[in-house]
């Protein structure tokens, strides 16, 4: 395992990714404290959950659509859809302008 500050980030990146590719695990640190981790990312991971959790975080901020996003968790998007609801992730999102529609048409269909 090697520790990076961030200031060695800029310099030696390459060196980072080299250990990731190596399949070291990197720590990087900020005054001494650690701020993240690098973790190579392989079948064991994947395995473990790593995929379902960053496509669940790349989902809910909106870098990836649903489809997208149960593709990289590796999930049909039914089985997808359950983990965010598991995660308390919304998988239907509404802008207010959508939002307003929607309830205006279940109005019209409640009055019939």
């Amino acid at each position: 395992m090697d520790i990076f500050t961030v200031r060695d980030l800029r310099e030696r990146t390459g060196e980072l990714i080299r250990d990731a590719e190596a399949g070291k695990l990197s720590v990087v640190t900020k005054h001494g404290q650690p701020v993240f981790v690098a973790v190579p990312f392989d079948e064991v991971l994947v395995r473990e959950g790593v995929a379902v959790a960053l496509a669940v975080k790349l989902f809910d901020e909106e870098v990836l659509t649903l489809r997208q996003a149960a593709k990289v968790a590796g999930m049909t998007l039914a089985q997808f859809m359950e983990e965010c609801s598991a995660r308390e992730v919304p998988v239907v999102r509404y802008g207010p302008e959508e939002l307003e529609q929607e309830v205006k048409v279940f109005d019209e269909l409640h009055r019939r």
